[in-house]
């Protein structure tokens, strides 16, 4: 990468992103961060060359403008970064809801949409990006690899699919979440002390995820591997597989999400 890299927003997930970086090897020297109120994991950085709040034009010509702020503050924040956006930055955003057209209206530059997730926190988040047709191939390989740094990135062509996108993998996170939550509670209900409950939750969540990754079989074939007919598991199921069961509220959750998430374009 040749020239700056600015980034707008260092919260969970701007802050995850800018670890991955410098993890990767990027020059700290070569990195802005812009943000209102740093923590002070941001601002222990400028010993290593970071700068922060830096005005635009102090910052020599920015290669990339990284846009990790809440939606719903990107039109009062869009006029400051502006100014760091020059006909050839490349512009890759990490928000909900705004849309392609939104950004370069705010803007400007060539732009990327992204949508990660949390456990980008750990380097095992999901990110899937579009990019504007003005986009070229040597940036989308740039915003590749700064997706990538903090977990796998997958592609697609219509903007549209973002939405569903944000409602499957950006707020799945909190359904696994929940999922424990709720497990650990029903553990309390069927007698299990809590402290235990939560730690069975915790770790039955947690490995089976890791069994997921790691396995080559899908997540039907590994359910069925669990389920012996006739048994305790096979009980469980016909209650969450039934017709008012989880399938269906999934889905109305998903969709739900995903709505919102169109309605943040507005």
């Amino acid at each position: 990468m040749t020239g700056s890299l600015v980034l707008a927003g260092a919260g969970k997930m701007g802050g995850a992103m800018l670890s991955g970086w410098l993890a990767q090897g990027l020059d700290a020297g070569n990195v802005v961060v812009v943000d209102p109120q740093p923590s002070d994991d941001i601002k222990a950085l400028t010993a290593r060359g970071v700068r922060i709040n830096a005005a635009a034009g102090n910052v020599g010509a920015v290669s990339t403008l990284v846009i990790a702020v809440k939606p719903q503050t990107f039109a009062a924040a869009a006029d400051a970064l502006r100014a760091y956006v020059g006909p050839s930055t490349l512009v890759v955003s990490v928000m909900a809801g705004k849309p392609i057209a939104t950004l370069a209206a705010g803007v400007g530059g060539h732009i990327v949409r992204a949508m990660p997730n949390t456990p980008a926190a750990i380097g095992r988040g999901i990110t899937v990006a579009v990019a504007a047709d003005d986009v070229t191939a040597e940036q989308r390989a740039v915003a590749d690899a700064l997706l990538r740094a903090t977990g796998g990135v997958e592609w697609v062509d219509e903007e549209n699919l973002i939405d569903a996108v944000t409602a499957v993998s950006g707020s799945g996170p909190a359904y696994v979440f929940l999922l424990a939550e709720e497990l650990a509670r029903a553990g309390v209900e069927a007698g299990l002390p809590e402290a235990l409950a939560m730690t069975l939750a915790r770790a039955t969540v947690a490995g089976s995820g890791e069994l997921l990754h790691r396995s080559e079989l899908d997540a039907a074939t590994l359910r069925q591997n669990v389920t012996s007919p006739g048994g305790t598991t096979a009980a469980a199921l016909e209650v969450l597989m039934a017709g008012d069961g989880f399938r269906p509220l999934l889905t109305k959750a998903v969709a739900a999400a995903a709505k919102r998430s169109r309605e943040l374009a507005k």
